[in-house]
């Protein structure tokens, strides 16, 4: 009996961290409340403190899951491409119209960069350890990984993308948002 309590409380605490980290970057650290995702999953905000010793101590879980799922993804990517097109493939999903209308199961970073130096030190530390796992992502794909210029190459190359897709989603003019993402595409994927 025992065994089945852990198994449905580690499933419910699952399901609270799957919605805490879409609700993060669909509504932002601060729009985000603990009574909204407990909501949102289905239970009551009672039970919260069954799962979490704090609201900061959710949100370092949320963020560390957005980060993990968007790892996931371009680390995906990269691998069903074609190698010498997998750094291309990678930039076209990221600056994909797709990735811009769909926030909420997109890049963390890109929808939350602007908050996180307010965010406690757990949440930045999640935060900061899946920005340096993309950035490595992306560095793998390099032609010139191993060389020294790969690693600062993939800093510029992870900014780029992430800039871009915080001012294609900031600015309320589509064809200027589709402009910063074409430009983006273009400089990092060309064609």
């Amino acid at each position: 009996m025992r065994r089945v309590t852990t198994r449905s409380k580690e499933a419910t605490h699952e399901r609270i961290v799957e919605t805490a980290a879409r609700a993060i970057r669909r509504s932002g650290y601060d729009g985000t409340s603990v009574a909204d995702i407990m909501k949102e999953a289905g239970l009551t905000h009672g039970g919260f403190y069954a799962h979490f010793l704090s609201r900061e101590a959710m949100l370092a879980e949320a963020a560390d899951r957005a980060g993990a799922e968007a790892v996931a993804l371009s680390t995906h990517i990269a691998a069903t491409a074609p190698p010498d097109e997998a750094l291309q493939c990678m930039v076209r999903a990221y600056l994909s119209k797709e990735h811009l209308e769909n926030a909420e199961m997109g890049c963390p970073v890109a929808a939350l960069g602007s908050e996180m130096p307010r965010q406690a030190p757990e949440v930045r530390k999640a935060a900061t350890r899946r920005i340096k796992e993309m950035i490595d992502v992306i560095a793998r794909q390099s032609p010139d990984w191993g060389q020294p210029g790969a690693h600062q190459q993939a800093l510029v190359t992870a900014a780029t993308m992430v800039g871009t897709m915080v001012m294609a989603r900031a600015v309320d003019d589509p064809k200027l948002s589709d402009a910063l993402l074409e430009a983006a595409l273009d400089h990092l994927a060309p064609a």
